[in-house]
Formats: C-alpha cells, sequence, structure tokens
C-alpha cells in the first residue's frame, strides 16, 4: 500500500495523545495524582493537541476533507465512523476533567471519574482505529489480530513516555512512571516482533491462481500489463519495497522507538527530576521517530489482493 503520510502522522500522533489521557485518568484513580493546576494545562493541552492535530491530518487524504462530518452517520456499519464518533464523544469528558483540574485545582470525586471516562474512550477510539486496517480482510497482513494488540500497546507506551516526562518536569516524583514506561514498551516492541514474525512466516491467503480461478489449468502468470500507464490503482494498492529495505527499517524502528526510549526511561529513574525531564523528553523525540518508522513500514507492506491482478505472485 501507498504510504499516506497524513494517515501516519494521524495514527501516531493521535495514539500518543490518547495514551497520555487514558494515563492521566489511571494515575488519578489508582495512583493519588496531584491536582497540579501547570502539569493539568501541560498534560491536557499536549494529549488534546496531539489528538486534533492527527485527527485533522487524517482528513487531508480524503479527496473532500470538507465533507468528512458525513462520515460520522454510518457508525452501524463502518469502523471509521465509529472511531470519529468516538473520538468526538471522547472531548467531552477530557475537556471537562481539564476544567476542574485547571481553573478548580480539583480531580477528585466526579472530576476523577470524567477523568476516568475519558481514558476508557481513549482506549476505544484507538481499538476502532484499528480495527479499520484489521477488518480488510482484502488486505491479509493487516486481517489479524496482532494489529489492534500492536496499535494499543504502542498508544499506551508512548502516551506512557510522555506521562512519564510530564510528571518529572514538574517534579511531582512518580519515579516509578519510568519502568513502567519502559515495560510497557517493551511490551509493544514484542508485539511488533510478533506481528512482523506473523506476516513473515503466513501461507498466502491468496494467490494469482486463486484469483483468476485458473490454478487447475497450472502456474498463472501476468502476460501483458492491464494498463499501459500508470493509474490509481497501482499508485494506491501496488506499492512495494525491497525485503532488504524493509528488515533494514525494522531494524530502525525497533531501535529508535523500543530499545532506545526503554534504556532513558530507566536512566530518568534514577536522576533527580530536571535531568530525569530531560532525559525523558529525549526517550519521547526517539519513541516518536521510531513510531513514524513503524508506521509508515505498516502501510508499506501491506499487500492488497488487487495486486495479484498486476503481477503479484501471493497475497
Amino acid at each position: 500500500m501507498n504510504p499516506a503520510y497524513s494517515v501516519i502522522f494521524f495514527t501516531t500522533a493521535s495514539g500518543a495523545g490518547y495514551g497520555l489521557l487514558t494515563w492521566l485518568g489511571v494515575a488519578v484513580l489508582f495512583f493519588d495524582l496531584p491536582a497540579h493546576r501547570w502539569f493539568g494545562l501541560a498534560a491536557f493541552a499536549v494529549a488534546l493537541t496531539l489528538i486534533t492535530v492527527g485527527l485533522l491530518a487524517s482528513t487531508f487524504h480524503l479527496g473532500h476533507p470538507e465533507r468528512a462530518w458525513r462520515g460520522l452517520t454510518q457508525w452501524r456499519s463502518s469502523w471509521l465512523s465509529r472511531e470519529g464518533v468516538v473520538a468526538v464523544a471522547t472531548y467531552i469528558p477530557a475537556g471537562l476533567a481539564a476544567i476542574g483540574w485547571v481553573f478548580l485545582t480539583n480531580n477528585d470525586g466526579i472530576w476523577a471519574w470524567l477523568s476516568a471516562v475519558a481514558a476508557v474512550l481513549a482506549v476505544v477510539t484507538v481499538l476502532c482505529t484499528a480495527m479499520i486496517y484489521q477488518s480488510l480482510r482484502a488486505i491479509p497482513r493487516w486481517n489479524t489480530p496482532w494489529v489492534m494488540a500492536g496499535y494499543l500497546g504502542l498508544a499506551l507506551a508512548s502516551g506512557a513516555l510522555l506521562f512519564h516526562f510530564g510528571v518529572r518536569t514538574f517534579g511531582l516524583g512518580f519515579a516509578w512512571s519510568g519502568w513502567a514506561a519502559a515495560l510497557l514498551t517493551i511490551a509493544a516492541w514484542a508485539i511488533k516482533l510478533a506481528y512482523w514474525n506473523s506476516i513473515d512466516n503466513a501461507a498466502p491467503r491468496a494467490t494469482a491462481e486463486t484469483a483468476t480461478g485458473l490454478g487447475h489449468l497450472g502456474k498463472v502468470r501476468l502476460f501483458e500489463a492491464p494498463h499501459t500507464g500508470d493509474n490509481y490503482l497501482m499508485r494506491e494498492m501496488g506499492y512495494k519495497i525491497a525485503r532488504n529495505h524493509a528488515k533494514r527499517l525494522r531494524t530502525i524502528a525497533l531501535i529508535l522507538g523500543g530499545a532506545i526510549p526503554v534504556v532513558l526511561a530507566v536512566v530518568a529513574t534514577q536522576l533527580p527530576d530536571v535531568t530525569a525531564a530531560l532525559v525523558a523528553l529525549l526517550a519521547v523525540i526517539s519513541a516518536g521517530a521510531g513510531l513514524l518508522v513503524e508506521r509508515w513500514l505498516f502501510f508499506a507492506e501491506a499487500v492488497h489482493t488487487i495486486s495479484l491482478y498486476y503481477g503479484t505472485d501471493a497475497a
């Protein structure tokens, strides 16, 4: 599949934003996170900005972005529409929780439950995003449970890294958040490794023989290209990446998105807040770069079954 940069940025940025919202809710409910006004302002501002910018970026891939709102009406049958509906709904409890936190310096009682509702809706939104891809049977490399697990794991891990950076920046302590971020990052990339292993070793679901129904006659090969020039299908569905390039990019993604953030997050737990905040920021930046590479690969390595009619042997 042709990697669309707007969608890559959307899934990466919004995933981190929803992950941060989730950890704010968890920390309030279970770890007695104080209602520090400036931390609350910064945390909600970062989370909601990442979410909003990501959602807006996703519309750039549409032919008519101004009509994007119409997609919200198809929630009964479309995961894309469900994602949009839940994404919009998340703003309500998140915004109200932010008001209580920032203006009233209160995150107890009803304000805590608003943070919890926002966290739940954030997780549901990420799951809906994953299902947009996982539900596509025409793209076998996406039609696997590893996709949902990977999207959720990486969102929670990137959100945990942001949360760790925030609490250390504002001197709130919570050094354990560095260990949590490290463990979540390890788990998320372990899921990603399992996904890569799965798609590398999966048997083809469709071949040129099954697609044409001519397998009983022997090996099917393309005699002549269906088109004399480039077309939309080949630009969007026929994108290919060399296996050696894919392996190299996987390694880069794993190092930038996984190994470096884990080491930095653990190191930060042993440092005073000011120094820890700088190290945690480096972990966030490295993780973001790794996630962009990972998400680019997610699209570039996908093979649409329509490509079987354009010379691809199997999908």
